[in-house]
């Protein structure tokens, strides 16, 4: 199964230039779904995290049933002001703005092995400010 030809392409969105990738017509789909969920299970799975950190927001819906498939731990990385008790917070550029993401410091264990979750990749800013953060955190 393909799964890109689940995944619809809107142009121009948010802005002129930009291809957005819209992964709702795949969640839509559960045969599809299904499957690219085995893919990444199949693609995490050799790296032995016990905890998957999803980026919001549409990062949480691949890593939670990623992380049930896999027994391990599920944490949200989020916009700021999102996250209730303490937090780490990184300020990043993205391509079409600036934005800032925190998490909670206290679910990323020392020595815990994380995987960390979104739907696409465009940049890699809020993927690096991420990374950023789960190492402050202390894994």
């Amino acid at each position: 199964m393909n799964i890109q030809d689940h995944i619809r392409i809107v142009p121009g969105f948010p802005k002129p230039g930009i291809n957005f990738y819209d992964i709702a017509t795949l969640l839509a789909h559960p045969e599809a779904w299904r499957h690219t969920i085995g893919m990444m299970q199949a693609l995490a799975a050799p790296m032995q995290p016990n905890m998957l950190m999803g980026i919001e927001s549409r990062g949480f819906l691949v890593a939670a049933p990623l992380a049930i498939e896999l027994g391990c731990g599920f944490g949200m990385i989020r916009k700021k002001g999102k996250l209730p008790g303490q937090t780490l917070s990184h300020a990043y550029t993205l391509e079409y703005g600036e934005d800032e993401i925190e998490l909670q410091p206290d679910l990323v264990k020392p020595g815990s092995r994380v995987v960390l979750i979104d739907d696409l990749l465009a940049t890699g800013g809020t993927l690096a400010a991420a990374e950023s953060l789960v190492k402050q955190a202390g894994p």
